[in-house]
Order: structure tokens, then C-alpha cells, then sequence
């Protein structure tokens, strides 16, 4: 009785760390890769062929990288 209790036990505490493992944390995709991934619909290419009223550009503002930003530069170069 005690094996099958400690048994049942072992196949719960395996299949939790599995489930726990198997998650991945949620990564966010960097603007370039959402850029890339874009549908062609929604693409300059493919607004010129319909009339919509353009907008008129937003006034740039300078933006401060944070510190994980500068750290994520340094890395990848």
C-alpha cells in the first residue's frame, strides 16, 4: 500500500516538473522582428494603392534608453 501511495506521488511530482519545464517565460518580440513579421496588408507598400488620408507626422522625441536597453546594446555588440 505504502509503494503504490509513494508511486502515485512520484508520477504527480514528474508530470508537475514537466509541466513546469516545459513552459517557456514569455520572451516579448523586439519592434524590428514585429516589423518583420507585419502582414503585407498593413505595409506602406499596401496603403498607397488605397485612398487613405495620411497623417500628418508626429513630432519626434528624443528617448532615453534605459538601463536594460544599454545593457542589451553592449551585448549584442
Amino acid at each position: 500500500m505504502a509503494d503504490l501511495v509513494k508511486e502515485l506521488i512520484s508520477g504527480v511530482v514528474d508530470s508537475v516538473l514537466k509541466e513546469i519545464l516545459k513552459k517557456t517565460t514569455g520572451r516579448i518580440a523586439t519592434k524590428r522582428r514585429r516589423r518583420k513579421m507585419r502582414p503585407a496588408a498593413t505595409t506602406a507598400a499596401a496603403r498607397k494603392t488605397t485612398s487613405a488620408k495620411r497623417k500628418p507626422a508626429r513630432k519626434q522625441v528624443s528617448k532615453r534608453r534605459t538601463a536594460a536597453g544599454r545593457s542589451r546594446q553592449r551585448r549584442s555588440s
